[in-house]
């Protein structure tokens, strides 16, 4: 029997959740994207709080937001924010997406903004 393609990521963003859980020292950066938008949390699982979020559904990031280069204004922008809430290192989830594109990315911009994971 076949899986759809939501059955797979569903199966993959299992896998990466078994393994990848925030802490207050180092919390999830959890990373949602849809054909049209990106966003990313940054995630204290003990306490269930967010400590740092960015989106393209913000209006400052509206313009080219389904893009690369919007992927990466917002992942210097949680990297900013992240560092004003006090976070320095974080433990990345995809949320079962590919690490490759928009992803990828969000990630080395969150990187040179410098959060470490």
């Amino acid at each position: 029997m076949a899986n759809s393609k939501m059955q797979l990521k569903k199966k993959r963003q299992f896998r990466v959740r078994k393994k990848v859980v925030g802490t207050t020292e180092r919390p999830r950066m959890a990373v949602f994207r849809s054909n049209k938008h990106i966003s990313v949390q940054v995630i204290d699982d003990s306490t269930g709080t967010t400590l740092a979020a960015c989106s393209t559904y913000e209006a400052d990031f509206r313009q080219g937001s389904g893009t690369v280069d919007g992927a990466k204004s917002i992942g210097a922008k949680v990297g900013e924010r992240a560092k004003a809430a006090g976070v320095t290192t974080v433990v990345f989830d995809r949320g079962g997406n590919r690490y490759q594109g928009r992803v990828a990315a969000l990630a080395d911009a969150a990187r040179e903004a410098g959060l470490e994971f």
